[in-house]
């Protein structure tokens, strides 16, 4: 039988998740979209090929004609959603971040563990992406030998207006925050966050300059630049004591004119990522079929994880000095 799937929320990211459910996700089906824009909901819905629309997040998650749920919604949406889901009884695939407060996430945590099961799978899309993936391949398999450095940028075209420092640690860098947990199997400690003197502090998309030392005594770098203006670039190297391994970007065609050779940059992260985000989509509907969590998918506990980091990473650059990261106990429930 196929595995009816509700959309909820169908901006830019319910609409890509809708197209992946329609075209890339066998065995699932586009029951509902749900969006508080009858309109939009109507729009994405017929363009994909949805049984139905709907206004109502909570009512659409609970009705008898729906197996699963996918979070789109607005970013303060997503644990109250996540919630109602697992009051529901259903898995769901939740956009990040899972809250901007680790307190939230806690609560969310709190409600899979009297459970006694997991519900939500989130978001953090990139553990998927096979050039992270090979990272950490060839860190696990010794290639490398020991990790001791690992570089991040992250750069966007131009920030929203409404766009600031603080949003770029706790909006934008919660994908790097999670992805370098994941490859070097190891947690945070402390994060000391800069800017650059000669810029406006105060400007949309001023950029931030994050480090990281993990509890494993490794050093972690992020920038985080969202007015980069030449397009949507994210980079990464992972410096061993036998070498380095650095990502490469998906580029199929190099161009050649004017006497110039390039290759030209997405406008934003959906080229980029599209595989990674395929491939998290089809892990999350063999989850919801067979009940048994992704290996490598980001759960609850990891998005609790980056809350607390963005959290210290707001108070570090508001302080101006490092800032200790101390997280709860780790319930058994999630996968060590």
């Amino acid at each position: 039988m196929s595995v009816r799937l509700a959309i909820i929320g169908a901006g830019i990211m319910g609409a890509d998740h809708a197209r992946i459910v329609s075209e890339d996700l066998p065995g699932a089906s586009l029951q509902v979209v749900c969006d508080a824009s009858p309109e939009r909901a109507r729009k994405v819905a017929e363009e994909c090929g949805a049984v139905d629309v709907a206004t109502n997040a909570v009512e659409t998650i609970r009705r008898g004609d729906v197996d699963a749920v996918l979070i789109a919604s607005p970013d303060e949406t997503h644990a109250p959603l996540s919630l109602a889901a697992i009051e529901a009884g259903k898995p769901v695939l939740c956009e990040k971040p899972l809250s901007q407060s680790s307190e939230e996430c806690l609560g969310v945590i709190a409600a899979e563990l009297s459970q006694g099961r997991q519900f939500v799978q989130l978001g953090f899309m990139r553990r998927f992406d096979p050039s992270y993936r090979d990272m950490k391949a060839l860190l696990d398999d010794g290639s490398l030998g020991g990790a001791i450095m690992m570089h991040n940028f992250h750069r966007n075209v131009e920030a929203p207006a409404n766009f600031t420092g603080q949003m770029a640690i706790t909006n934008s860098a919660p994908h790097e925050f999670d992805v370098a947990r994941f490859v070097l199997g190891a947690d945070y400690k402390a994060i000391s966050v800069f800017q650059p003197a000669g810029i406006d502090a105060s400007k949309s998309g001023a950029p931030v300059f994050m480090v990281l030392e993990t509890d494993k005594g490794q050093l972690v770098n992020i920038e985080i630049n969202n007015n980069a203006a030449y397009g949507y670039d994210v980079r990464g190297e992972l410096i061993g004591e036998k070498g380095s391994i650095s990502l490469n970007a998906p580029v199929y065609t190099r161009h050649n004119g004017d006497l110039m050779a390039y290759e030209r940059y997405a406008p934003d992260w959906r080229p980029r990522f599209a595989e990674a985000y395929r491939l998290q989509n089809k892990a999350f509907l063999n989850f919801v079929r067979t009940g048994v969590f992704p290996a490598i998918a980001s759960d609850a506990w990891d998005g609790y994880c980056a809350a607390l980091v963005a959290e210290a990473g707001v108070e570090a650059l508001r302080r101006g000095e490092r800032v200790t990261i101390t997280r709860t106990e780790k319930p058994s429930l999630y996968k060590q």
